[in-house]
């Protein structure tokens, strides 16, 4: 066993685990952070996308003793005081899920890439999503979700004046 100390939407946790622990079974089984889901194992579809350090990653691909000591922000994680992140709003709004399996990924990924890209074009959303999986929709709500995000998110905007854009630090 091995010893892991994390931050996990803004909660410290220290629990002994298994060295060969993945980060999405530790979450999911231990934390009770179900909202990040496992699609594949093999990383390819990003179910299981969250953030590490504010950096997004895909959990299936790290094990839990990697996260010793860093800051992981789950779907669970980003709303705050109740209220929805903007990228939440906007997938909800502009119908951006069919069966809802690739969205807490997805959503976790349009986070991150706004966090890059303040104001994405299409093809840039698409780029910055693509791995990530929908196997329902042909990703042009999904497109138009993480556009509208970036203009909720942009300084100034009515959207953006009592709701919170950053991940950092779990408590978003």
């Amino acid at each position: 066993m091995a010893q892991v100390r994390v931050t996990v939407d803004g909660v410290n946790y220290a629990d002994d685990v298994e060295p060969r622990t993945l980060l999405v079974h530790y979450l999911r089984e231990r934390l009770g952070k179900t909202g990040t889901l496992v699609g594949c194992d093999t990383s390819n579809c990003g179910a299981c996308t969250v953030h590490l350090n504010g950096q997004s990653v895909k959990s299936c691909s790290v094990l839990a003793v990697q996260a010793d000591g860093a800051e992981v922000t789950t779907i669970e994680g980003i709303a705050c005081d109740g209220k929805l992140h903007p990228v939440q709003e906007a997938f909800n709004e502009k119908h951006a899920l069919q069966c809802g399996y690739c969205t807490p990924g997805m959503i976790m990924q349009a986070i991150d890439l706004l966090g890059d890209n303040p104001d994405p074009d299409e093809q840039e959303v698409r780029e910055g999503i693509e791995g990530n999986l929908c196997r329902c929709t042909g990703y042009q709500n999904i497109v138009r979700a993480v556009q509208s995000a970036a203009q909720k998110m942009k300084p100034g905007s009515p959207a953006q004046t009592d709701t919170p854009v950053s991940v950092a630090g779990g408590g978003n």
